[in-house]
């Protein structure tokens, strides 16, 4: 075991914790979580923390609130138990869409849950592909912001002719994201003119951009619904593109994605591992991902005191 290092993990990343840990060599930290007759949860560490370098492992997935809820529960037991330095290690930080306040009376529960890790114990935070970049500033603690657009760029590198591949942004919001992605792979991108009616319906203009005759790469952060995913298709496929395809860090995947999905013209789609997905979600045009490696580097180098922005140079 590397001296002082534990990992644990909540309900909602028991999987990916497990290969974050056989790639570091250690095995998972025990932890007990269950419920009393009135439905509080009741968390117990089952071994020794104190003085310990301490990782909680959680993915805000649904049921969220019940996620969150047995994060903050883990951090203060663990603050309670003297651990020495605690990271909330969040691959897939949810309400990073509540960013900004753009409607009356309305929280920014980005912000909130932020405060909320700090106040339960987290003295830092490990976290992968916020949905915007200013949501880093909400926190307090320390953060180290990963990204597995390398991983997925490499995917494609690997699997797909990019003499003839374009990279889409699905909105103007998304472009600076999709930059990098198609930087990383040499190629060109185009912008659809999105707009968004409501949370689930999105309705698309114009493609900004040469997609007729191309290989078409559709790149976002999650894909939740799968509504801006679908109409983004329909809008390609009218403008001509030969083949489609997907790739989004978080594959939220939740209502009525997996039926998108599986009707829509779209060849494939890769997402990575921070939303594990349930046997009924894994239809043969998905493919996931591990961001397991890139997790367990960064927490090395966290542990060690060393760079982690050196992971992308």
């Amino acid at each position: 075991m590397k001296h002082g290092l534990q990992i644990f993990a909540c309900n909602a990343s028991q999987e990916l914790t497990g290969e974050i840990c056989h790639r570091l060599g250690i095995r998972p930290g025990q932890l007990e979580i269950s419920r009393f007759s009135n439905d509080n949860l009741r968390v117990q560490i089952q071994e020794n923390v104190r003085e310990r370098d301490v990782y909680v492992v959680q993915s805000f997935t649904e049921p969220v609130s019940e996620h969150i809820m047995e994060l903050l529960i883990t951090l203060d037991a663990m603050r309670s138990a003297s651990a020495q330095r605690i990271t909330a290690v969040i691959p897939y930080y949810s309400y990073a869409r509540s960013d900004k306040k753009d409607a009356p009376r309305i929280s920014i529960t980005g912000r909130l849950i932020a405060d909320m890790l700090k106040t339960a114990g987290a003295d830092r935070v490990l976290t992968m592909d916020l949905h915007a970049d200013q949501v880093h500033g909400f926190f307090s603690v320390p953060v180290d912001h990963l990204t597995a657009i390398p991983t997925i760029a490499e995917h494609f590198r690997r699997h797909h002719d990019l003499s003839n591949m374009v990279a889409v942004a699905t909105d103007a919001g998304g472009a600076k994201r999709v930059g990098r992605f198609s930087e990383r792979l040499g190629i060109p991108m185009a912008i659809i003119d999105k707009r968004r009616v409501s949370d689930t319906d999105v309705k698309h203009g114009e493609v900004v951009g040469e997609v007729r005759g191309r290989d078409v790469v559709i790149f976002e952060d999650e894909i939740s619904t799968g509504g801006t995913l679908v109409s983004t298709v329909a809008t390609l496929k009218a403008a001509g593109a030969r083949s489609i395809h997907a790739g989004a860090v978080h594959g939220v995947l939740c209502g009525p994605a997996i039926e998108r999905l599986r009707d829509a013209d779209i060849d494939s789609v890769v997402v990575t591992n921070t939303v594990g997905l349930s046997a009924d979600k894994r239809l043969p045009k998905i493919t996931t991902l591990s961001v397991a490696p890139l997790f367990a580097a960064a927490i090395e180098r966290i542990h060690g005191g060393q760079s982690v922005g050196a992971l992308f140079e």
